[in-house]
């Protein structure tokens, strides 16, 4: 008899060297090019600048080396005989890395999507960071998916586990409906994106800056210095004024004149504060109008806008084009109106010129 055909546990000689060589032979390749391609294509991603490149490296590394690693060692024992019970230890182990290295794949797609989605800035580094809760809730929850579906195939019976996980969810959903209701409502702010994190934002009488967006509630830091937390189901429930997002700022003001005013002057007036506001810079007119005969005086109702959401800007702007109304008025000896009555009495030994005005 060859000596390949000598029987060692159960398996001849030569399937013997067969397995191992294929292990072997495959693991050297794989070996090979890990080092010389991958690192090849490592230099070329580091000089670009997408994240695809680097998402396919990661994946390279993390689930398909492995996978090519448990392919190649499955082929090789394939050529061998095992019991029963090796086999079944085979079966498990490979149920185990290959339930592993889908769930890796997926996880990691999901997180590099969300992430590129949200973009590289630096204004996205929070947004990021904030990311990073909804990504640990569905890694979890895939991990305990896998855990199911890896204990089923593997020949167990979880339905009684399954139940009583479900008679369990339940229970506990009942028990922390509000924290449960944050919950969901954090992934309404995240994707909805009604505000983020430096966003100037009213909600009811209370207004601030956004400081953090966690899961269960967002913090607000007031004009007045204190910070303000709120949970994430009031917040989505409640209506919310966004000034970050203003783009430009309508202004309306209204002034009153006194009634001794000339025609031909109070016709001028809107021509005036036209000027004046076409002067200001990042301003654009829009109207100014006689509107209205007042109980003392004459009122006019201008409108122009800012084009800034930036509030300091608004009052310096404003500030200005009140500093130059007065001006104008002053040169052309116009006066602004106080409250006034004048009382007029019809009897007396002074009837005919009897006035008295009050103020």
């Amino acid at each position: 008899m060859p000596w390949w055909d000598r029987i060692i546990l159960g398996n001849t000689l030569l399937n013997w060297f067969i397995a191992i060589g294929v292990i072997v032979v495959s693991w050297a390749v794989i070996r090979i090019g890990r080092v010389v391609l991958l690192k090849r294509f490592k230099t070329f991603s580091a000089r670009t600048r997408t994240t695809l490149d680097d998402f396919i490296v990661h994946l390279t590394e993390g689930a398909l080396v492995p996978a090519l690693y448990l392919g190649t060692l499955y082929a090789g024992i394939s050529y061998l005989t095992v019991s029963a019970k090796v086999n079944r230890l085979l079966h498990i182990a490979v149920m185990v890395v290959v339930t592993f290295i889908i769930i890796k794949t997926i996880t990691s797609a999901l997180n590099y999507l969300i992430n590129h989605a949200l973009g590289n800035d630096a204004g996205d580094v929070e947004k990021k960071r904030q990311a990073r809760g909804i990504i640990l809730i569905i890694n979890i929850v895939l991990w305990i998916l896998a855990l199911v579906f890896l204990v089923n195939n593997l020949g167990y019976n979880i339905t009684s586990v399954v139940t009583g996980l479900g008679i369990g969810g339940v229970a506990i959903a009942l028990a922390s409906q509000a924290i449960l209701g944050d919950l969901f409502n954090y992934f309404v702010i995240f994707f909805d994106k009604p505000f983020e994190v430096g966003d100037f934002i009213i909600v009811d009488d209370k207004m601030g800056a956004v400081e953090y967006i966690g899961v269960k509630s967002t913090r607000i830091r007031t004009l007045s210095g204190e910070q303000l937390i709120c949970s994430n189901t009031n917040l989505v429930n409640a209506r919310i004024h966004n000034y970050k997002r203003m783009e430009t700022r309508r202004v309306v003001f209204n002034f009153n004149i006194v009634y001794n005013t000339s025609p031909e002057k109070v016709a001028k007036i809107p021509g005036m504060i036209k000027e004046i506001i076409q002067a200001q810079e990042t301003t654009r007119f829009d109207r100014a109008h006689f509107s209205a005969f007042g109980q003392f005086s004459l009122t006019f109702e201008v409108v122009y806008y800012i084009l800034s959401a930036e509030y300091n800007l608004y009052m310096d702007r404003q500030q200005a084009i009140y500093l130059a109304i007065l001006s104008a008025f002053k040169k052309e000896n116009i006066h602004f109106a106080l409250p006034t009555q004048t009382l007029l009495f019809n009897s007396g030994p002074f009837a005919a010129n009897a006035e008295v005005k009050t103020s």
